[in-house]
């Protein structure tokens, strides 16, 4: 038989190696001292670590308690990034930090530091900046593509119709 039609061994995607508590301790400790996590992060981590769930809260509770974890500074950090740096707005970064596991009185703190003025000027850049690159057939068609992106950027959908009401050609 020549040798290109040979069978391959199937290739195995990437193992996750099993940790014990005190191996999940010192790797999450080393994870939170370069850049901020939450607690739902780190629970999936030693999830998929294979970290049994009891073992895995006490590592947490001695995560906390030592502060390399706090969900309020991950939330505040999350919300002044996402928001000024990724051009997000709030519905969608409510969704992110809820889809990971923060708690709905923590975002909701978090949340309130959003400036509403400065919200809506990054709204209006990202709204003129997709209308100059954004090709359409007619005006309807321009407004459509730009509510939707505004809207996909999570923004409030009166505050998306009112922005591209300036951007829209006459």
């Amino acid at each position: 038989m020549p040798k290109s039609l040979t069978t391959q061994p199937p290739v195995e995607g990437p193992r996750t190696r099993t940790k014990t508590p005190e191996q999940a301790l010192s790797a999450l400790m080393r994870q939170c001292a370069r850049a901020e996590r939450c607690s739902g992060d780190a629970l999936r981590l030693m999830r998929r670590w294979g970290v049994a769930d009891d073992e895995a809260r006490k590592v947490l509770a001695r995560l906390v308690a030592e502060r390399f974890i706090d969900d309020q500074r991950y939330a505040d950090a999350y919300v002044r990034d996402k928001s000024r740096f990724s051009g997000w707005g709030a519905h969608k970064i409510r969704l992110s930090l809820r889809a990971k596991g923060v708690a709905p009185a923590i975002i909701e703190k978090a949340m309130s530091q959003i400036d509403k003025t400065t919200s809506n000027e990054s709204l209006a850049q990202i709204i003129e900046r997709k209308a100059s690159r954004t090709t359409y057939k007619d005006k309807w068609d321009l407004k459509a593509k730009l509510i939707r992106f505004g809207l996909s950027r999570g923004f409030d959908y009166d505050d998306v119709v009112a922005t591209v009401e300036r951007y829209l050609p006459e």
